[in-house]
């Protein structure tokens, strides 16, 4: 039992530590590509009530979209090898409600590995967290002056 649960921890650390890693550069790069002397005019001249605002604020939005899909899709592939779901489909919604905290019961995942859905969900809070924060930060410099 104890050694199943170190096992559990040790997985759900390394998986935080790829995830954190995966998010971190995400926003990294999305803030470098934003950065640039030429984008930084352009933006801080957008109007976010115009049609350019808007494609622009999509734009982040699904960048920071696929960085969570990217994280999810992650742990659903080691609830997969792991043989903690049945399938593929199980192991995407259960990392899905897990990530994002909803948590329905209706998704099972063996008992051996249900910490690892834990973490997931730490995880998904604080990560969820950090992309709002990047995304008022990238809004604000859109707002008009």
């Amino acid at each position: 039992m104890i050694a199943m649960l170190f096992t559990q921890f040790a997985i759900s650390s390394f998986l935080v530590v790829v995830c954190v890693t995966i998010h971190g550069f995400g926003l990294f790069g999305l803030s470098r590509v934003m950065h640039t002397e030429r984008a930084r005019e352009r933006i801080e001249r957008i109007n976010p009530l115009s049609p350019r605002g808007t494609i622009f604020t999509l734009g982040v939005v699904i960048a920071i979209v696929m960085l969570h899909g990217t994280e999810i899709w992650l742990f659903a592939f080691v609830y997969l090898i792991l043989g903690a779901v049945g399938n593929f489909e199980q192991a995407l919604y259960f990392s899905t409600i897990s990530y994002s905290t909803v948590g329905y019961s209706d998704a099972h995942i063996q008992l051996d590995w249900r910490l690892i859905g834990a973490f997931e969900s730490i995880l998904g809070v604080i990560l969820m967290g950090w992309s709002t924060a990047f995304f008022f930060r990238i809004l604000t410099r859109i707002d008009p002056h």
